[in-house]
This record gives structure tokens, C-alpha cells and sequence, in this order.
């Protein structure tokens, strides 16, 4: 979709707010949200951006082994080679200043606090991926219950849209873990990492069991990602000055080459360049 990037839902609350805000920190089946078409367009205007969401926004593992690569985030990353939703927005308005607020390992009952420190920055943009961690745990029953995770997610809303009644919010799904296991299973290098690692066992243990039992863990994992994608896009749907993905990175059929080598999990930058490609017509909305 060739879409002029001015249309995008962007609009600073109060004037100079960027000036008094802290340094920008450059160096994350459901139903659909409200449909494009009826969210409210505004103007870009001079103003400040801010990411909202986990390991995957801070572009963890890729540019180096377990570490942060904030310059690679799909969101408000640097890097030429991701093409961020930053450096689009970039392009159309020099002054714009992006922050950082993800986490790695961050939880959807970290939001809130992201949320409070996007309001302090005056962010006029806010992107938020969250939830992974939520359904990536240990075993599945570390999983977040669905009821506590909107629990978290409508406290980080309202704070978002009390604090921030202007500034526009796109909030991206949460990506298929289960596409990660069908597409890394037959690689010894993905399950050795995942063992090694013990990365999202309540969905990669045992990856070549057809055994019944883990056929049935790995759709009851799936099933809560869906579930929590369910809420964001309700809660989303909410408020007018937020735009859902309707679910494009959850459906989206990323292969194993999108994913960073050093643990299997992650995108790498070619993933995360990915992320921002899909991601940002959704927050423009046709």
C-alpha cells in the first residue's frame, strides 16, 4: 500500500513539551480493532515518539549475542536497515525525537510504567508490542492469565489516553509463537538453542513430540496469544486516537531466516525490518 506518510496519526499535545521532555533515548485469529477507515487522521506535527513493549522493540540479538540493539527496533530504531517507523517519520519531519522505553523481558504488567514514562516525554506517537513474555514462559502454567493481562493493558491505555489525549497509539499483535516452533523444529542448531537457553518452554519444549499431550500444549499456547491479541484490539477499539494491526504481525508467516541465530527467538535485523514494513501501513491506515 503506497500511503503518504503525512496522513499518519500523529499530533503533539502542547507546544514546546518536547523541549522540556527528557533526553530521546536513540541509542516490541483475533477480532479487528476499529476499522482504518474510521480512526481520526491528523497531521504530523513536530513532536516526540515513543516505544512501548519488550526484548523484541529493544531489538535484542540483532547486532550481537544478548544484547540490546535499540538501533535496529522496528519502532524508533536508526539503522538504514530496518527503516523504522522512526526514520520514516524522519524523513517527513527532521525534528522528530524518538524514545525507547521497551525492556527486554518485559511483561504486559510492565506496561503501565512504560505508559507513565511515554506521558513524561510528552510523546505525541506511541507504538506498543507486549505480551510475548506473557505466553513465553517456562511452562504453561506461567502463562499470564488473560483476565490479568487486560487487567494491565486497559490501566496502561488509560493512563496513555488521560495523559496523552492527542497523541495517536498503534498497537501491534503479538507474533505466533507456534509459527516460531513449525518453522524451527527440523533445525538442530533452533532446538539446541531453545534447550540451551530454556527459551519459551511452555511452547518449544520438546519440539519433535507429536506426542498428544504436547500437540495439546502447544494449541492451548497458541490460544492465549490469540486471547491476549483479542484484548488489545478490544481495548484498542475503545479509543479513537488508537489504531490495532487487526492482527497482521500474528498472521504474518515469518520464516526461520527473520529469526536472530544466536537464540532462535528473536528477529534479527532482516526480522526486524520486517516488523517495521508490516506494521507501519496498519498504523497509517490506508
Amino acid at each position: 500500500m503506497n500511503v503518504p506518510r503525512r496522513i499518519l496519526v500523529v499530533l503533539v499535545a502542547l507546544a514546546g513539551a518536547v523541549a522540556a521532555a527528557p533526553a530521546p533515548a536513540h541509542a516490541a485469529a483475533v477480532t479487528p480493532a476499529r476499522s482504518p477507515e474510521t480512526a481520526r487522521p491528523v497531521r504530523v506535527a513536530a513532536t516526540a515518539m515513543a516505544s512501548l513493549g519488550d526484548s523484541i522493540t529493544r531489538g535484542f540479538n540483532a547486532c550481537g549475542f544478548y544484547v540490546d540493539c535499540p538501533s535496529r527496533s522496528w519502532s524508533t530504531g536508526t539503522s538504514t536497515r530496518v527503516d523504522s517507523h522512526y526514520l520514516r517519520l524522519l524523513a517527513d519531519d527532521p525534528s522528530m525525537v524518538a524514545y525507547n522505553d521497551a525492556r527486554s523481558g518485559a511483561r504486559i504488567a510492565d506496561l503501565p510504567g512504560q505508559a507513565e514514562l511515554a506521558v513524561s516525554q510528552r510523546a505525541g506517537y506511541v507504538t506498543i508490542l507486549m505480551g510475548a513474555n506473557d505466553a513465553c514462559t517456562s511452562s504453561e502454567a506461567g502463562m499470564t492469565s488473560v483476565a490479568d493481562f487486560e487487567a494491565s493493558f486497559r490501566t496502561a491505555m488509560r493512563t496513555l489516553v488521560t495523559g496523552l489525549p492527542e497523541a495517536s497509539i498503534f498497537v501491534a499483535s503479538i507474533p505466533d509463537v507456534r509459527r516460531l516452533w513449525q518453522v524451527g523444529k527440523d533445525s538442530s542448531a533452533a532446538r539446541s538453542a531453545w534447550a540451551a537457553f530454556g527459551i519459551c518452554q511452555s511452547m518449544l519444549a520438546r519440539p519433535r513430540s507429536t506426542d498428544q499431550a504436547d500437540v495439546d500444549r502447544r494449541e492451548r499456547v497458541r490460544q492465549r496469544v490469540a486471547d491476549f491479541n483479542a484484548v488489545l484490539a478490544g481495548v484498542c477499539a475503545e479509543q479513537i486516537t488508537c489504531r490495532y494491526d487487526g492482527g497482521a504481525v500474528f498472521g504474518y508467516p515469518f520464516e526461520l531466516s527473520h529469526v536472530s541465530r544466536w537464540d532462535y527467538f528473536h528477529p534479527n535485523t532482516s526480522g526486524q525490518r520486517l516488523l517495521a514494513e508490516v506494521t507501519y501501513p496498519a498504523a497509517l491506515g490506508g
